[in-house]
């Protein structure tokens, strides 16, 4: 193999590009806004970019198997309500609160795989779809449609602590550790590698020993459980518990997945490439806040956003099978 051969071999690790958007960006924001570069700014895109990192973790466990989750907004607003509610009825320790708001998640999201992979639906779409308006009508109803506020410290801790004079956002710091063990899950563990197999082959997953529907079931409780501690965090921003919070946390999630390398065909996607994805996210919400760009016009961007995160995906898809219809020529040939 010749010099030009290797390099053309090598490829890119899949947050190169969402990495080298974020950094243009950045330039062209410095440049039209003075506020962008300084510190208080950033933070406050961390914080920012917190939320739906969380969330585009769970997401992104769910398009490795050719999945998709719509029902992570929901699920966000449900835990935290599910924790307001148990304080109006008198629940005040913490640790039992945020169990509370956790426990919801992981039900949510084992009730999604249960419909998967139970029911036998066509497509995972379907069945969250639903899901989503079940765990909307849940949290409007336990909540009688009201936010609900006044929730103890150690509930908002992880939503408002700042760390040093820097007041560097701990809820990212979560996100940090969070996406570091879930990168040795995925890259290290048996489990972690059949979530992989899965969403490239099912039946070839299926007939190597793997056992699908539970490894289905697993990922859509991962995401529910993540959706679950940015719901915790969301509390500790907003200092409130809100029924109809999170309605576009899971069009944000696939963005971000998509655009840190994720396909929705399933057994492509890193959890860095995720986290690139999420901050890119964030900082084109942040320079459009600091453009004093309307909310209309931050829906119009932010899906065009997804679209081109979407088409990129059908591009490397169709530039991924050409290769390897190539290779086998080749072998063919030779």
């Amino acid at each position: 193999m010749s010099m030009m051969e290797k390099v053309k071999s090598k490829k890119m690790p899949a947050f190169v590009g969402p990495l080298f958007a974020v950094l243009i960006l950045s330039v062209v924001l410095v440049i039209v806004s003075e506020q962008f570069l300084t510190l208080d700014n950033w933070m406050n895109i961390l914080r920012q970019t917190a939320i739906n990192a969380l969330v585009s973790c769970g997401m992104l466990m769910v398009l490795l198997t050719g999945g998709v989750d719509l029902s992570v907004g929901p699920i966000v607003a449900l835990s935290s309500c599910a924790m307001g509610v148990m304080m109006q009825r008198g629940v005040t320790n913490s640790l039992l609160l945020i169990l509370a708001a956790l426990f919801v998640g992981i039900l949510c999201g084992g009730f999604n795989g249960l419909l998967f992979t139970k029911l036998k639906l066509p497509h995972p779409f379907v069945s969250t779809m639903g899901a989503r308006q079940i765990y909307r009508g849940l949290a409007l109803l336990i909540t009688g449609a009201a936010p609900i506020a006044g929730f103890p410290t150690g509930v908002t801790f992880l939503g408002y602590k700042n760390i040093g004079s820097a007041k560097f956002p701990v809820c990212f710091v979560a996100v940090v550790i969070i996406f570091a063990l879930m990168g040795l899950f995925l890259n290290r563990t048996a489990l972690g590698r059949n979530i992989y197999s899965v969403g490239g082959n099912k039946e070839a997953a299926r007939l190597s020993g793997i056992h699908v529907p539970r490894t289905l079931n697993f990922v859509y409780i991962m995401s529910g459980l993540m959706s679950a501690i940015a719901g915790i965090v969301l509390v500790g921003r907003v200092g409130t518990a809100l029924p109809l919070a999170g309605e576009t946390y899971d069009m944000d999630a696939i963005a971000a997945c998509v655009i840190g390398g994720a396909s929705f065909s399933g057994g492509k996607g890193t959890i860095s490439g995720t986290l690139i994805g999420a901050l890119l996210i964030a900082v084109i919400r942040n320079g459009l806040n600091l453009l004093g760009a309307q909310t209309d016009v931050q829906f119009i961007v932010i899906g065009a956003v997804i679209i081109a995160a979407v088409f990129v995906d059908v591009v490397r898809g169709n530039a991924e099978a050409r290769s390897r219809r190539l290779a086998m020529a080749k072998k063919l040939a030779a």
